[in-house]
């Protein structure tokens, strides 16, 4: 047993302005940073320390509604990204590199009877390991992508341009605030409902095609380059809840619907089985004074669907289409703005009525015509050549018949025209194709019930939403022509304009300027274009409805080979490539065409497939509770209110007696001012709810080494103040001598321990775990159970936690390997490495002030 404290080296002492907590997954898995959590009123900060010593960033969360609870946090396979559960309930995803809010939702459950509140979350790794030497290496990245799919589609085309960002604008905090340890809240990002409710998964702008955007995405020479951590792929985020619901959550974004695994109890341990897409979990009720108990045989959840690739495929859909309907409503968004206008800017569509009711006013109270009208005039003038002496006036001087007041105009209009031609050619119509593209995939799914029956789609309603994008496409290619028509008529009308002010200015002076415009197109745009434009039905009105026949185009569908085999035909009979003098066009002015309804009807019915759909793999969940149901737990006269109590779940795929070794790790009340450690190692498999539990327990004694350190000193009482399973085979444990007062951070072999099986005497089919350790206990009373010295092999005095209870949080990975030990007051915390080295100097006495360094 090594008892030499040098092999534990404190690491940093740290002081916190506020008194804060510390959680059990605090510290970070693969890099040396902790989280605190701090309140403040009545909601509760998160900060992020580096185990050296300094201050990383600090955030208020902000968030619906007057209080925040943070109940729980877990961190991302990657690393990069931390999952923390609140409480009212919801969920907030952190960026590890400054605490920005990337999502927060609200976790929602139908089928609770009452409200509930979150107890823990869990974020599980749930990708099968590649080989690391692989025969044959994926050269065209397909990336798990069925080729010919709508997803390997996508990726052959380019990426739409990114549309401005609204999303995350720019405030002058950004711009000006110096950046650091500044407490800083997160501002609430405006979605519509429809938009905010969609199930997404985090990489959905690629999924869609579309360029990225946000101010948030750095970028450096050769990034590119650096090698894609796919870390947080299909990893599934596990949210627990008092109710016996557990809320899944793909990569943490996308919902997977809840299970009730039992009814009002909450889960406090879990294990997952990627192999098998089972969890195993254990439930806990509380009892009101008289402390919890929970369940000793684990619940076993199996998720079928997991095991397969529809739920990934299905949230790529919802992904991709998510993101193609909200840049298609940006689009038409940005589209209305640039003719409309917005409260910020004059759009182009005004500019022609304010013309014209300035030349009325000037007819009216100028000239004294009592009914003014400005078109007449400008026809008239149009046509003879002449102008009114009000016409006259006003092309010849004002403001806006200037140079500059033109070209202002001209300009405006021009650029706005324009944006709507490019903008649904080359943006709308592009988004909604891709659209149409992941509808069909759909439609593919609505016909293969054996394969995608559970998640509800319904060949009916991917018809109407497919016949609406179709529409969509439609109406933008009709805009686009629209467009060029206007802008054409358009510049004729300000050549006509600049042609009639240059005349009135020169009158009598010189050769008049030459004539350049076009006066029936002039004459077009004075009648359907100056006051009242064509383009505006494309942003007012009901939802169309139009069908082909109401283009003019045949209903019935031909196939490639008739259609060109048609086109031949013609182009071979002269008579029918001759002009038709007698063509007649199709009236369509009565037609809706309004893009804005359209495409936010398009958003709502791929709510309606999308929304239940995501819910699938929850509600496939095939649940056993074996032997022990929830019905059966009980609390003895003798339970104890409090039992600290932790768990942790190995895998032996060579173990006889099952797959999972669980130890469980508990501390009984004080017995004869002695504290103890009762050790229990249960062995099952995946038919643990079929086969008997065989249970072995070990009852440590809390006994640590002298002052001296040495093995033949006398050991001292001691009483447990907090533990945690540190790796496979020690316990970080806490302790403090009852004698001096002090308190010492140890490590503890628990694998190795003589474990005592159990006989078969009522305590194997023992329902919760509180009734294990007093059986065990009286047992031990009893001389049936022996019990031995807390096997210690390394022990190190804390500068601090002199009195009152302490917090842990540790983290055994290798490569880290240390611990925080937080006080009671949640000012000062201890960091320990170890397993540091015996020659670093003692840097315990080192405080830092919560300062960047």
């Amino acid at each position: 047993m090594n008892l030499d404290a040098s092999s534990i080296v404190p690491l940093a002492t740290l002081r916190f302005p506020s008194a804060s907590r510390v959680l059990r997954c605090s510290c970070c898995p693969d890099k040396d940073l902790a989280i605190f959590v701090s309140r403040h009123g009545t909601r509760d900060r998160l900060s992020l320390w580096k185990l050296q010593g300094s201050r990383k960033w600090e955030i208020d969360i902000d968030v619906e509604g007057e209080s925040n609870e943070v109940v729980d946090l877990a961190w991302g396979p990657d690393g990069q990204t931390i999952a923390v559960a609140h409480n009212p309930p919801r969920i907030t995803l952190h960026s590890m590199q400054d605490g920005r809010i990337e999502r927060s939702y609200v976790v929602e459950s139908h089928a609770a009877r009452r409200p509930f509140l979150l107890t823990s979350v869990w974020w599980i790794r749930n990708q099968t390991e590649t080989q690391a030497n692989n025969l044959i290496p994926d050269i065209f990245k397909r990336d798990n992508v069925i080729t010919g799919s709508s997803q390997s589609l996508l990726r052959m085309l380019p990426l739409l341009d990114a549309l401005k960002d609204d999303v995350h604008p720019l405030t002058a905090s950004d711009l000006f605030v110096f950046q650091g340890n500044e407490s800083r809240s997160e501002a609430q990002t405006k979605l519509p409902a429809t938009i905010a409710s969609w199930p997404i998964l985090p990489s959905s702008l690629l999924l869609a095609s579309i360029q990225s955007s946000s101010k948030h995405e750095t970028s450096r020479p050769g990034q590119e380059l650096d090698e894609v951590d796919n870390s947080n792929t299909d990893s599934i985020v596990v949210v627990a809840a008092d109710t016996g619901h557990l809320h899944l959550f793909l990569e943490g974004w996308y919902p997977l619907g809840s299970s009730l695994v039992s009814p009002d109890l909450c889960t406090t341990a879990l294990h997952w089985d990627r192999n098998t897409a089972t969890y195993f979990t254990h439930g806990q009720a509380t009892l009101g004074d008289a402390g919890s108990i929970t369940q000793l045989r684990p619940a076993v959840v199996q998720l079928p669907l997991l095991k397969t690739r529809y739920p990934r495929d299905v949230a790529s859909a919802s992904s991709a289409a998510r993101e193609l309907v909200w840049y298609a409503m940006c689009v038409v968004k940005e589209m209305r703005e640039s003719w409309f206008g917005s409260d910020a800017n004059v759009g182009a569509r005004e500019l022609g009525p304010k013309w014209i009711r300035s030349l009325e006013t000037r007819q009216k109270e100028g000239f004294g015509q009592d009914e003014p009208n400005a078109v007449v005039d400008l026809t008239s003038l149009l046509v003879t050549g002449r102008a009114s002496e009000a016409l006259t006036d006003f092309l010849g001087s004002g403001e806006q018949m200037s140079d500059r007041g033109i070209q202002k105009w001209e300009s405006t209009v021009s650029e706005s025209l324009t944006k709507l031609r490019d903008f649904s050619e080359k943006r709308l119509a592009p988004a909604c194709q891709r659209l149409h593209l992941i509808l069909e995939e759909v439609r593919g799914w609505s016909k293969l019930p054996q394969h995608y029956g559970l998640f509800g789609f319904r060949t009916s309603d991917v018809d109407g939403l497919l016949d609406l994008v179709a529409r969509t496409i439609v109406i933008s290619a009709w805009l686009a022509a629209t467009a060029r028509r206007e802008a054409r008529r358009f510049k004729e009308f300000i050549t006509w304009i600049r042609y009639e002010n240059a005349h009135i200015t020169q009158s009598g002076e010189g050769t008049p300027p030459a004539l350049k415009h076009d006066f029936l197109e002039v004459n077009n745009y004075l009648m359907s274009g100056l006051v009242v434009s064509p383009i505006d039905k494309w942003f007012m009105g009901p939802v169309p409805r139009f069908s082909a026949l109401d283009l003019g185009v045949s209903p019935g569908k031909h196939s490639l080979k008739e259609v060109m085999g048609r086109a031949r035909r013609t182009m071979e009979d002269p008579e029918r490539m001759a002009w038709q003098q007698s063509m007649r066009f199709k009236d369509l002015s009565h037609l809706d065409r309004n893009l804005e309804s359209i495409v936010q009807d398009i958003s709502v019915r791929c709510v309606r497939l999308f929304h239940p759909a995501a819910y699938a793999t929850g509600h496939s969940a095939i649940i056993s509770h074996g032997l022990n149901t929830s019905s059966t737990l009980s609390a003895r006269s003798s339970l104890p209110k409090e039992i600290l109590a932790r768990e942790r779940t190995i895998k032996h795929d060579d173990q006889k007696d099952g797959d999972f070794v669980e130890y469980l790790a508990m501390q009984t009340p004080p017995i004869a001012d002695t504290s103890f450690l009762c050790l229990a190692r249960t062995c099952y498999g995946h038919d643990v709810a079929e086969t008997a539990l065989r249970v072995d327990v070990a009852i440590l004694e809390c006994r640590g080494p002298g002052e001296s350190g040495s093995q033949e000193a006398a050991v001292m009482r001691g009483s447990l103040l907090d533990f945690d399973f540190f790796d496979e085979s020690e316990l970080v444990v806490v302790y403090r001598a009852e004698t001096s007062g002090k308190a010492f951070i140890a490590t503890v072999n628990y694998s190795d321990v003589d474990y005592q099986p159990l006989t078969h005497d009522g305590y194997v089919s023992a329902p919760t775990r509180e009734d294990l350790m007093i059986d065990a206990l009286q047992k031990w009373r009893d001389k049936q159970l022996r019990s031995v010295l807390m096997p210690i092999n390394r022990c190190r005095e804390l500068a601090g936690c002199r009195q009152g209870s302490v917090s842990l949080a540790v983290n055994g990975r290798v490569g880290r390997r240390v611990a925080c030990v937080l006080e009671d007051s949640g000012l000062i915390a201890e960091v320990m490495d170890m397993e540091g080295d015996p020659q670093e100097p003692d840097v315990s006495e080192n405080i830092d002030d919560g300062t960047e360094e």
